[in-house]
């Protein structure tokens, strides 16, 4: 993970049936995985052809519509599903549909590499990525090119990272402003650490998951023993979210090709389950650093270990302050 030598702005892209249930435990916003997953493709598609390294990803959410509704005289929600494809004689095929979102979101990508330097017209590095995004899918949804002429706030752009401190500020308030109005997700590993820590001095036998619940879950309290009063709704910091950090292995590593229907003959297969951890959401603007927001995966064979997570605010213990 190097620190990026130029910012892919990747603006306002509108997805459509992206896929909602990210996790075996979270349903929702897509899981940060899948943009990882989509800067990776999108480096193995134009990268080399550019000269460029594609590496790392910040997510801003501009909107978020899941594709659920209220059936009558009931309180929950259920997914609006589809069933298709029909069968060979018309009938409806025996297939359970996944939860599908509507998204808009903005993509900041950290860009390295030797054809940063070689003379490259900018934006007709912007026009041959746009044609390659508006091609690939993202979530499972669909990237549905803007109608017309794009409007300013929706071109790509590609913008060097400058030297001086006085210039980066200037560069990141600029960048601030064309992904406002959003919210940024972030992860926060230390975080789940501190709440575990604090459930364990009251239960030894706090689990992870406990502290994840705490974490996230509306806690209504009574009031502090031998007092008298309503119970009360604890504060919550910042706008803290279950959200999948990755795989844990479940199995050991196969030989490539020993493994039926997998993705290719070439590489070394293993059965995972996912991870769940904390992220956060957050205003761009309560930021100094925009490189801050970027997700990187990160792999540990040993330890059967393949996650992704935003390195700053990992470490971070305390919730940013305010929303």
């Amino acid at each position: 993970m190097n620190s990026p030598e130029a910012i892919l702005l990747l603006p306002r892209l509108r997805i459509q049936n992206a896929n909602a249930i990210s996790s075996h435990m979270t349903w929702g916003f897509p899981s940060p995985t899948a943009f990882t997953g989509f800067v990776n493709a999108l480096q193995r598609r134009v990268g080399t052809e550019l000269g460029l390294i594609f590496d790392g990803v910040a997510i801003v959410s501009h909107r978020f519509d899941p594709q659920i509704s209220q059936p009558n005289g009931r309180r929950h929600n259920v997914f609006k599903l589809t069933r298709n494809p029909v069968s060979k004689n018309g009938s409806v095929a025996s297939i359970v549909e996944e939860g599908r979102a509507h998204l808009d979101v903005s993509l900041l990508v950290g860009v390295t590499g030797d054809g940063l330097y070689t003379g490259q017209d900018p934006r007709a590095v912007c026009v041959r990525i746009a044609e390659v995004v508006e091609s690939m899918r993202l979530a499972g949804g669909s990237i549905v090119a803007p109608f017309g002429v794009r409007k300013e706030r929706e071109e790509l752009a590609l913008i060097p990272w400058p030297g001086t401190a006085d210039e980066e500020r200037m560069l990141n308030r600029r960048i601030v402003r064309r992904i406002l109005p959003g919210f940024a997700l972030v992860s926060r590993r230390a975080l789940l650490s501190q709440v575990l820590s604090e459930l364990k001095q009251i239960n030894p036998e706090a689990t992870e998951l406990e502290a994840l619940l705490d974490a996230t879950r509306i806690n209504v309290e009574p009031p502090l023993s031998g007092e008298a009063g309503p119970w009360t709704i604890r504060k919550r910091t910042g706008w803290i979210v279950p959200v999948p950090l990755g795989y844990a292995a479940i199995s050991q590593v196969f030989e490539p090709g020993s493994v039926r229907n997998t993705r290719d003959g070439v590489t070394p297969f293993r059965f995972v389950e996912s991870v769940v951890g904390l992220g956060e959401w957050l205003s761009p603007h309560r930021v100094d650093d925009v490189r801050d927001l970027l997700w990187y995966n990160t792999a540990d064979d040993a330890a059967g270990l393949y996650g992704c997570g935003t390195p700053r605010f990992d470490k971070q213990l305390a919730p940013e302050k305010g929303i």
